[in-house]
């Protein structure tokens, strides 16, 4: 869970409003970015990551429901390239032909 309100149990439509609310200040942060670096648009970033986890978590507590989006782990750029540098040495059609050629059980009836 985020920094803010942990371990406590938030009515879900508070912290919708409060999501709603982090969603417009991060769009404002971004229309008025003064750098490429602007921390204003960080800090955005950081206050609507954490209202989407308390709204999140408020509708599991008390609904039993879960929204379809998820917050992606940050990754370092260079791990990234790292890795899709990996997937350009891996030659997919020989694992695809290799599962083809396998025998696959009889289904029962």
């Amino acid at each position: 869970m985020g920094r803010y309100l942990q371990g406590m149990t938030v009515e879900p439509r508070a912290a919708l409003d409060r999501l709603v609310a982090a969603l417009e200040a991060h769009h404002h942060a971004v229309a008025t970015r003064r750098s490429d670096d602007d921390p204003a648009v960080d800090d955005a970033y950081d206050v609507l990551a954490d209202a989407y986890e308390v709204y999140e978590d408020s509708l599991a507590t008390v609904f039993g429901e879960v929204t379809p989006f998820y917050l992606a782990d940050e990754v370092d750029e260079d791990e990234d390239d790292e890795s899709d540098e990996d997937l350009d040495d891996i030659d997919f059609d020989d694992d695809l032909d290799e599962a083809e050629e396998e025998p696959q059980p009889a289904q029962q009836r």
